[in-house]
């Protein structure tokens, strides 16, 4: 009698699995282990010599070249003395330090000293701000002129 399973010989179509080894990584292989191990089986083995090995130098093949004066990039112009004496004497005659002023044109405080001390590269919105501060011409043929009357 059946009892609500199939009574007719089942069969599994089940493949046989093979489970392989992985390949050994590239720095199992260079382990002394392994490296002892090829040895003693004849296996070739590859030892190649670091130049600067050990050492905190880097193996220099060829002497770096200097650019062509054609081919480097000009100094960058730095901040006139006319303009850097003009912005100091702009912002002492209001009575400001170097951070009032700089809080003034939303600036650091080393902006503006950079500025005074030369070491700046002239930035045309900078020098446009602290113009409108100080109302002090800072750049074109009219350094240290009154600003026009035009500005605030």
């Amino acid at each position: 009698m059946p009892t609500g399973r199939m009574s007719s010989n089942i069969t599994q179509d089940w493949e046989p699995v093979v489970l392989r080894r992985t390949k050994p990584k590239a720095a199992d292989l260079k382990s002394t282990k392994a490296v002892n191990q090829a040895l003693r089986t004849g296996a070739p083995v590859e030892t190649v010599r670091k130049s600067a090995a050990g050492t905190n130098k880097k193996a220099v093949e060829a002497p770096a070249r200097k650019l062509d004066e054609t081919t480097e990039p000009a100094a960058l112009d730095r901040v006139a003395g006319e303009v850097r004496a003009v912005i100091q004497k702009a912002r002492l005659a209001k009575g400001w330090s170097q951070a009032e002023l700089a809080k003034r044109i939303n600036e650091r405080a080393q902006v503006v000293q950079e500025y005074e001390s030369g070491k700046a590269v002239p930035v045309q919105a900078v020098l446009a701000k602290m113009e409108r501060a100080l109302e002090v011409k800072l750049r074109g043929k009219a350094v240290g002129a009154p600003a026009s009357a035009g500005s605030k």
